[in-house]
């Protein structure tokens, strides 16, 4: 075989062999094999019970008035509805930028509520079977109206806990749960808030 006729056998082998190859790769790295890769991941991820909250399509809007009403008090504690309602209406001004309404008729949103469940419960004890750290658990139903609407927006109960170490001196024990329903609060509003934005 000539030299001319090798170099053009080993082209023409060459060829072939990137002929094999990139369908090959093509059929790995393509778009659609791509969207389908990413929608199972998706698809998985939602199975899971996971959520992408707080995206601009469900937030709620800056510079709207609210009125937080307040707060009914079903339970034994004499401070936990008034703490609650503070607690809302400074987390509403924290994450989401809403300012307190003059009066409830002039407000863009509305927050009612009902405390149904205020309690304490030893979690752990000392060596002689004293309590040494309590868990405060509240329960509220909570309802957020929209001005001029009468159904609500979003309705549903939200639940928080605080620990808190125990004290003999009744005092301390008294400013450590005052402390705990304050965090509370607190973290009863934002899983309010966020409970609110993902059902939009």
């Amino acid at each position: 075989m000539s030299f001319q006729c090798q170099i053009k056998a080993a082209s023409s082998l060459a060829r072939l062999r990137l002929l094999k190859v990139r369908p090959v790769r093509l059929r790995r790295l393509g778009p659609r094999r791509f969207t389908a890769l990413l929608l199972c991941c998706l698809l998985f991820v939602a199975g899971c019970g996971y959520h992408f909250a707080g995206s601009a399509g469900n937030r709620i809007a800056t510079d709207q008035s609210v009125w937080v009403a307040f707060i009914v008090n079903e339970t034994i504690s004499p401070t936990a509805q008034t703490v609650i309602r503070r607690a809302l209406y400074e987390e509403c001004h924290a994450m989401r930028g809403l300012y307190p309404a003059d009066k409830e008729a002039t407000a863009d949103l509305r927050i009612g509520g009902k405390l149904t469940s205020y309690t304490l419960k030893a979690i752990s004890y000392t060596a002689i079977d004293q309590a040494k750290e309590y868990r405060l658990l509240i329960s509220v139903d909570l309802e957020l109206h929209r001005k001029g609407e009468t159904a609500p927006v979003w309705k549903g109960v939200v639940k928080a806990s605080q620990d808190f170490p125990a004290s003999t001196d009744l005092g301390l024990q008294h400013n450590a749960e005052e402390a705990a329903l304050k965090a509370a609060s607190r973290t009863l509003a934002r899983k309010f808030l966020v409970s609110v934005e993902q059902a939009y």
